[in-house]
């Protein structure tokens, strides 16, 4: 019955403490104003079985009730109905540049590289509501899987898509990676503009070199943030096609230019992470989220609805009762 009701001056009800004084101060004088007559016996007195002398009591009942309800009003119940409105003061745009290479099907990371980046790339999308975000893939060439976008549904439907196909050709064109992406973000007006570029080899392909590519981004003001993924020393990785499609596996040696990531982060003013496992990748991740915040201003607007007043009217009808009562039917005993 209560629920949703708050009280704006609670300290009111310490009023309460007042009632039980007044009904013993009600006992006391009562007893006091009874008269007591001492006879031998009644014959001669006519004795009436009226309830009213009993019921006198009421009115004093009354009076407590339209104090109590007096009292709950000066606490002044109310409800409140609050709505915010969200406004992103600063957006950030991203594109995420995956490596989709037949070595990303390498089970160091479970069940293999490329499956572990959706899945923790999926939750690091699904936590920037407010900013658009974007997909490229790259092997030896690159393309835009996604245009930067608000609707995190198409980005999350096109990150699930993405597998290993023989549509790109062969390699890492890491170079060509950034350069796509930088074509992605270079007219953006975005306050700030990021790439995620992510691989686990060399640039070995693609007719853009990573520097020139380093430096449009630069040029542009896009940071761009490196991860070179893939455990250290060797990992069970996919060395040749079957006849019936499917991949053979062989152990080799991780190979990932490290130097080349670090310089690409350094010109960009960005940084370089390195993921040897699902739970570092996911703490990178987690990282990145926190270096780029996107500011967002949240504006509560708080409606009260006061209740006071019908208990306001319920007193002073219940006292306008006892008024009534008093100086009519219980005149004669009051």
């Amino acid at each position: 019955m209560l629920e949703g009701i708050t009280f704006a001056s609670p300290l009111f009800f310490w009023l309460f403490l007042v009632l039980p004084l007044a009904l013993i101060w009600y006992i006391f004088k009562n007893k006091q104003q009874t008269a007591e007559l001492n006879i031998s016996n009644l014959k001669g007195f006519k004795i009436t079985n009226s309830v009213l002398p009993r019921l006198k009591h009421l009115l004093f009942g009354l009076r407590l009730l339209a104090l109590s309800l007096l009292i709950v009003a000066l606490a002044r119940p109310q409800t409140s109905k609050t709505t915010s409105k969200t406004k992103t003061t600063k957006g950030i745009d991203i594109v995420m540049a995956i490596d989709v290479s037949a070595s990303m099907l390498a089970k160091d990371l479970k069940p293999n590289r490329l499956e572990a980046l959706k899945n923790v790339a999926a939750e690091f999308i699904k936590g920037r509501p407010n900013d658009r975000i974007g997909l490229v893939e790259y092997a030896g060439e690159s393309y835009t899987k996604t245009p930067i976008t608000t609707d995190k549904s198409i980005v999350l439907r096109s990150l699930n898509d993405i597998n290993y196909n023989t549509l790109i050709d062969g390699g890492t064109a890491i170079g060509m990676g950034l350069a796509t992406s930088v074509n992605r973000l270079k007219d953006s007006k975005a306050k700030s503009k990021v790439i995620i570029l992510l691989t686990d080899g060399v640039n070995n392909s693609g007719s853009i070199n990573p520097d020139i590519a380093s430096e449009l981004a630069k040029e542009y003001g896009i940071k761009t943030y490196t991860i070179g993924l893939g455990t250290n020393g060797m990992a069970l990785s996919p060395v040749a096609l079957r006849p019936n499609g499917s991949f053979q596996y062989g152990r080799t040696k991780v190979e990932i230019d490290e130097k080349l990531l670090k310089k690409i982060a350094t010109t960009t003013g960005g940084k370089y992470f390195r993921a040897t496992n699902n739970k570092k990748l996911e703490q990178i991740y987690n990282e990145i989220n926190k270096l780029e915040k996107t500011d967002v201003e949240e504006l509560k607007f708080t409606s009260y609805q006061e209740l006071f007043r019908p208990l306001v009217y319920i007193a002073l009808l219940l006292l306008l009762l006892e008024l009534t009562l008093r100086f009519t039917i219980f005149r004669s005993f009051v």
